[in-house]
């Protein structure tokens, strides 16, 4: 029950490391060392191979001209004072309730019947098709696979335990292989290992219920004398903001996201530490939810599709890694600290944001910030 585990000894939410984090230029060619900003670079060597497929052209730049995606203006300030509200009234807890990275590949069956079989001998050779997928990873676990069947088309949604990788390639790999298998033994068709009931990169009633990646819950306490003093608010206010916006308001549009601007949060974390930027889709459906307590008020956001890695992919660019290693979240056993983190940062967005909607500072603050 920890977020931004390390700092603190209380393992509680401190003040050290988010504020410095959204210091940090964003753009994938900014190279850091030590904390600070030296100079723009940028060549083939990093990213060829690795995180692009084709490298077309080389830039340089004035390390000045870096700026934080989505976290400029009143929205960097905004999450910046968060921060120190959420540290300064003891800190977030953050927990991580599921970790599983799912891929579903799509089937075409002879008919119904057929699909029934195909799942039937799935099941009854689990342990079969689990050998077949880790025997194409290291670090992968099959936990369970579950079966969605309509006509002639039926979906089989791996899931995996990935370590400290968010894991997409490695699940992909395996459940090809996997396949490979059923196909052989059932004489159904595999027609792609990607079926859209993964859910990638869109959302999803699916991983909005079952999640994908880490599902984190974050929490906090504001005092009564913190809102009315530095937050110039009202409980009572913040509570019918989040009510009337995030829940009423979402529901009516039939949004997946009942919260005020996770996607903010999680777009410059995810940019920074070189996650799939593209993740965020899913990781915005977010639900803050604002109760009265005897404190003061009660706030938590519940992220059900955190997929972030601490290995592989765009962690191993030269800024990103510093930007992790800042936050001690670099390399092996670190993915879980970084989600929670990411709940943390999300976490504190909302409260900035609630508490100035509900004020009615909102578009003061833009104005007199640029954005």
């Amino acid at each position: 029950m920890t977020a931004l585990t390390g700092y603190r000894d209380t393992k509680r939410m401190g003040d050290d490391v988010l504020p410095d984090i959204l210091e940090l230029p964003l753009a994938d060619n900014v190279r850091v060392f030590k904390g600070a900003i030296v100079g723009l670079t940028a060549g083939y060597a990093a990213p060829a191979g690795s995180n692009c497929t084709k490298v077309v052209g080389v830039a340089e730049g004035d390390a000045d001209n870096a700026q934080p995606g989505h976290m400029i203006g009143a929205k960097r300030v905004r999450v910046r004072q968060g921060t120190f509200k959420v540290a300064n009234s003891g800190g977030a807890d953050a927990i991580i309730i599921k970790d599983e990275m799912t891929r579903a590949p799509v089937f075409r069956t002879k008919g119904v019947r057929h699909s029934r079989t195909v799942v039937e001998w799935v099941n009854a050779h689990f342990e079969e098709v689990k050998a077949a997928a880790e025997a194409t990873t290291r670090h992968g676990k099959l936990v369970k696979v579950r079966a969605f069947a309509s006509g002639r088309s039926l979906f089989l949604r791996f899931s995996y335990e990935t370590g400290d990788a968010m894991g997409m390639n490695m699940c992909t790999i395996a459940s090809e292989a996997a396949c490979r298998l059923i196909e052989e033994s059932t004489g159904v068709r595999m027609i792609s290992v990607s079926g859209n009931m993964c859910v990638d990169k869109k959302p999803a009633a699916m991983n909005f219920i079952d999640g994908r990646g880490k599902t984190v819950l974050v929490d906090v306490r504001i005092p009564k004398e913190m809102v009315s003093g530095k937050l110039h608010t009202t409980p009572e206010a913040m509570v019918e903001t989040c009510y009337r916006k995030n829940l009423i308001g979402s529901s009516m549009s039939l949004s997946y996201g009942f919260n005020a601007h996770a996607a903010n949060m999680l777009a410059a974390l995810y940019i920074a530490t070189g996650q799939d930027a593209a993740q965020v889709v899913e990781g915005s459906m977010a639900s803050t939810t604002c109760e009265p307590c005897e404190e003061g008020v009660y706030l938590s956001v519940r992220l059900p599709c955190l997929e972030v890695g601490t290995v592989g992919g765009g962690t191993r660019l030269p800024c990103q890694g510093e930007a992790l290693s800042m936050m001690g979240c670099l390399g092996a056993g670190k993915a879980k600290k970084l989600a929670e983190i990411a709940g943390a940062l999300v976490l504190a967005g909302e409260l900035s944001t609630l508490a100035a909607q509900s004020a009615g500072e909102l578009g003061k603050a833009h104005k007199a910030l640029g954005r």
